[in-house]
């Protein structure tokens, strides 16, 4: 399995947002309008079922990661938010290869012949979901 690395400060959105899909998917523009984020209360259903998306160590290295950004912006402004781009990228790119091994692991247990219980398949696709409201609600 790669090595999966967190500190990879030139990965950029938009490096994550063109990952081998240049000129298939057409471009989708917004106008020139500043989107504001909703205002969204879960409902406690939603809330149960959203669990951590990283283990405590990784979230912490995040939330260290981002003090530091916002530490470095009185001094190197335009160097903060570079940083912050590459830790949001980062991130972007851990949640997408959490999945990805979810599945692979799926696949793997389908190719071999094995049954994935309705179960297994139950739980992955109520974390898609989670995942996917939370996407959805900011």
């Amino acid at each position: 399995m790669n090595e999966i690395l967190l500190n990879d400060e030139t990965l950029t959105t938009a490096d994550i947002a063109h990952l081998e899909t240049i000129g298939e998917v057409p471009a989708v523009g917004i106008d020139n309008r500043i989107l504001q984020p909703r205002q969204v209360v879960p409902s406690p259903a939603k809330t149960a079922e959203a669990g951590p998306l990283f283990p405590d160590d990784e979230l912490h290295n995040f939330r260290a990661r981002w003090d530091q950004v916002q530490t470095s912006f009185v001094d190197e402004p335009r160097h903060a938010v570079e940083q912050a781009d590459s830790l949001v990228a980062n991130v972007v790119k851990r949640i997408a290869e959490q999945f990805s091994t979810e599945r692979a692991q799926l696949e793997k247990q389908w190719d071999s012949g094995d049954n994935v219980s309705t179960e297994d398949l139950r739980q992955a696709l109520r974390r898609y979901r989670s995942f996917f409201d939370r996407l959805l609600t900011f």
